[in-house]
């Protein structure tokens, strides 16, 4: 592998020490704040328009480890309440639950986001709570795969502003859009200081490089001093856990930025295209095996990412998806498990990401024959008969 050489050689320039002593610097304990923290900024600028520098960027191990440091150093109190949209990515929800921190979420209900959020907001005021964080995937969201507005990203980001509320905007799909124009980023947007951003090269690289980062913006809420100190206290809370990040895995995210020109362009068309041509693929055999249903059945033709919402006439929960993966030979995501109130009871995430594209027909026509028994035989779950193999 060539990469940590490569990048060897860019850290014995930067930090002016010999290319063997920059190899030895790798394979050691490393700052806390991580040592490619130039190159991340610089990708970050050429590949999303994403304003950054190294004094507000913190290198993770990997995205989860990021969401963990913001939320736990940011609400301490037990009136904060983290907000999410409702459905919202186990990871957020899971690092609440483990510290004790409240969520609240915020169901759009036909209402434009920021109208449901402003609801939300009004509630959690009357009940003495304090909305300390947002937690969004703007793009190509996990589990829906929808978009956020360019509209709805500018009234939230105002309404955040005027509450004091920060926005932890998780992008891992961005660069995965399978059209040319995209929305820019809530970072790249934001004129008020009010956006965190958080991202990953575990769906860009490789997953298990475990490298992700924290951006913060040049000021919360108009203060310089502000952002620093949070960017200090990240630091600090970084180094009683993990320590750092890897310096080898770290050194090989930097290795293959520095020979693709400090940009991801290059490397993620082919897994874009794949990610596409699965998409179709699913969205034909879906057409194909329960068209004739719609629009009791219906499905998201989602515009990038890796996953499409199916919405059923049936609940479709945990029992359901036991069934389904019992006797059809096929597993597939209730939504309710991303739902925080226990909603999207009829709903079921499909993901296109890492399948095989010649394999999707007879997955998509399992999930079907599941689905027409399940209407046939109306309540209850019947053995299905004869069971296909797996």
């Amino acid at each position: 592998m060539h990469a940590v050489p490569r990048f060897a050689a860019h850290l014995a320039k930067r930090q002016h020490i010999s290319q063997a002593g920059a190899l030895d610097l790798i394979a050691q304990y490393g700052t806390t704040q991580g040592i490619v923290d130039d190159l991340v900024v610089a990708q970050l600028a050429v590949d999303e328009g994403v304003p950054a520098s190294t004094d507000r960027m913190l290198i993770t191990a990997g995205c989860q480890e990021a969401l963990h440091l913001c939320v736990t150093e940011l609400c301490r109190q037990p009136s904060d309440v983290v907000l999410v949209r409702n459905p919202a990515y186990i990871g957020i929800t899971g690092v609440a639950d483990s510290h004790g921190i409240a969520i609240t979420p915020f169901n759009r209900g036909g209402r434009a986001d920021a109208e449901a959020l402003a609801e939300t907001l009004d509630a959690l005021n009357a009940a003495g709570q304090r909305a300390r964080l947002l937690y969004l995937v703007p793009d190509f969201d996990n589990p829906t795969g929808t978009v956020l507005p360019y509209d709805q990203r500018e009234a939230i980001m105002a309404l955040c502003a005027a509450h004091g509320i920060l926005i932890l905007e998780d992008n891992p799909y961005g660069l995965f859009a399978f059209e040319a124009e995209r929305v820019p980023t809530m970072r790249a947007l934001d004129s008020h200081g009010c956006v965190i951003y958080l991202g990953t090269y575990s769906k860009t690289l490789c997953p298990g490089l475990r490298v992700g980062f924290v951006l913060l913006p040049p000021t919360l809420f108009g203060s310089a001093a502000a952002a620093g100190a949070l960017h200090q206290a990240l630091i600090r809370r970084k180094s009683f856990g993990t320590l750092n990040t890897s310096q080898v895995t770290q050194a090989i995210v930097g290795g293959v930025l520095i020979e693709h020109g400090g940009s991801l362009a290059s490397l993620i068309e082919a897994p874009r295209a794949l990610y596409r041509r699965n998409r179709d693929r699913m969205l034909e055999c879906l057409a194909h095996e329960l068209g004739d249903m719609t629009p009791q059945i219906h499905w998201n033709v989602p515009a990038g990412g890796f996953f499409l919402v199916v919405t059923l006439p049936f609940v479709f929960a945990a029992e359901e998806a036991a069934c389904c993966a019992r006797e059809c030979g096929v597993l597939v995501m209730p939504l309710c498990f991303f739902a925080i109130d226990g909603s999207c009871r009829q709903q079921v995430r499909l993901a296109y990401s890492n399948v095989a594209t010649d394999r999707i027909a007879e997955g998509i026509a399992r999930f079907a024959r599941f689905v027409r028994h399940r209407l046939h035989a109306g309540n209850g779950l019947r053995q299905l008969a004869p069971s296909l193999p797996p």
